[in-house]
């Protein structure tokens, strides 16, 4: 395996990947050892994960036979990395741009969906500051001529404000872009003034909108809903390995039934149920966020995991228009179809 590292180190010469490359050591000298049977899954402590957290609490995994380890990465490409050298067996994360190349060239394939952003589920929101709205900043049709923080060129936030140029009309040309590293130090920029709006988990921003230091201006999913974060595998794993990765799917899909069922009504719109008390004192145990903070600001997952195909294909052809992404590469070949499960539209 760390030959295998080596050579994809080797491959890639930007450099969120090497930093990438890094985390992965970091988390894999961390993890205890565990038995050959043990399956590794990584994740970011978010509660968009939460149906890996729901299915690894209820033993749905080692039902399967396939007892599981997850491992945590502090953003989503170390968990592309760590799948593709095989350092981890399953990935679930917001996807980008760095995710869609690594698939490109072959390595990754896309099995099931994680969370979306849909209306009345107020998971990801635009938090603007205060000197910002003052000056005017009181819509997202205000973009234009504002500075918007991310966490790197070519991430999930960045294809969520392509999202919110095509609905409004403005040129994405007209927002400065900058990229600050991490998801803490976006949120750190609005606070303390050095940029006007990011896009960030409502949990993340509670605090700052509490203590007045900035205020959410909307949330993602009322103004375009989109396929926030996927599942995946390493392609040689995929194929050679089916009956793991079917094993895998039904005990996560056991875990996005128990979630839906316990924060979405029958109409598909926010509507905590029976179940949503317990739900969230799992998802408090394994993000480590208040089960107040993570209430207010609930991800949605779909009962069965069905991916939104239409948008993963829209947001590769995004990337590309942006030159972030390969023009070569086939969007279709990222989504294995022998386990994908398509939402109907």
């Amino acid at each position: 395996m760390r030959e295998s590292m080596r050579a994809i180190i080797r491959s890639m010469s930007s450099l969120h990947i090497r930093r990438a490359a890094l985390q992965i050591a970091a988390v894999l000298l961390a993890a205890a050892p565990c038995g050959a049977e043990t399956i590794k899954i990584g994740t970011v402590k978010v509660p968009a994960s939460g149906a890996i957290y729901i299915a690894q609490e209820r033993g749905y995994f080692a039902a399967e036979g396939i007892p599981a380890e997850l491992l945590y990465f502090e953003s989503g490409q170390p968990i592309a990395v760590a799948a593709t050298s095989g350092a981890v067996d399953f990935g679930a994360t917001a996807i980008s741009a760095g995710f869609y190349s690594l698939a490109g060239q072959g390595a990754l394939r896309i099995v099931a969906a994680a969370a979306e952003d849909v209306p009345h589920f107020e998971s990801q929101a635009f938090l603007v500051s205060n000197a910002a709205y003052d000056g005017g900043f009181k819509s997202l049709k205000d973009f234009p001529g504002h500075s918007y923080a991310l966490s790197q060129v070519g991430s999930s936030a960045q294809y969520a404000l392509g999202l919110i140029a095509e609905k409004y009309g403005f040129p994405i040309a007209t927002v400065r872009i900058l990229p600050m590293q991490s998801i803490a130090n976006a949120v750190t920029a609005v606070t303390g003034g050095r940029a006007d709006v990011t896009l960030n988990s409502a949990t993340a921003e509670l605090a700052a909108v509490k203590s007045g230091n900035a205020r959410i201006l909307a949330y993602l999913g009322d103004e375009k809903s989109y396929q926030f974060g996927v599942v995946f595998t390493a392609t040689a794993k995929a194929n050679g390995n089916a009956d793991l990765v079917q094993r895998f799917l039904r005990a996560y899909r056991k875990g996005a039934r128990d979630y839906h069922e316990a924060f979405t009504g029958p109409n598909g719109e926010r509507q905590d149920g029976p179940t949503a008390p317990a739900i969230l004192d799992i998802l408090a145990k394994y993000v480590s966020v208040p089960r107040d903070r993570l209430a207010a600001a609930v991800s949605y997952i779909d009962a069965d995991a069905r991916l939104d195909v239409a948008d993963v294909l829209h947001q590769v052809a995004w990337f590309k228009s942006q030159k972030l992404l390969k023009a070569e590469i086939d969007a279709e070949t990222l989504i294995d179809r022998r386990y994908v499960v398509p939402l109907p539209h």
